[in-house]
């Protein structure tokens, strides 16, 4: 099916989905560079810390913390791209599930979606 969304709406989507991979890149790249300063400035003590040890078990789980905060970016940032290639080749607004149009206003607070609500409960 079909979709013509109007080309301001489309712009201003487009800067939304900009402005989206700019934070999610500042959040990766700021997190690549604060390990790497904490590796260069940590012993060989500190990168295996002892789960039964109080202060081990926190750094355990602030490692953790961190890994699934990053994860969280880098499938959101792939979720991005996803929709600025799709936008690219005419294919934004439709859902990928059903092939009918996802509203604007589902676009407007998540920008990348690529379904629609229902098709998503379903999925």
């Amino acid at each position: 099916m079909a979709r013509q969304l109007a080309a301001s709406t489309l712009d201003r989507l487009n800067k939304q989905l900009i402005a989206e991979r700019a934070r999610l890149e500042a959040i990766i790249n700021d997190h690549e560079r604060d390990r790497e300063a904490a590796m260069l400035a940590e012993g060989p003590a500190d990168r295996s810390p002892d789960p039964d040890n109080v202060d081990g078990g926190a750094i355990a789980v602030e490692l953790e913390t961190d890994r699934s905060m990053v994860q969280n970016a880098r499938d959101l940032l792939d979720a991005v791209t996803h929709a600025q290639d799709r936008m690219e080749k005419g294919l934004y607004g439709i859902c990928e599930v059903t092939g009918e149009p996802i509203p604007v206003a589902r676009l407007e607070a998540i920008p990348y979606a690529t379904t629609t609500v229902e098709a998503a409960r379903r999925g």
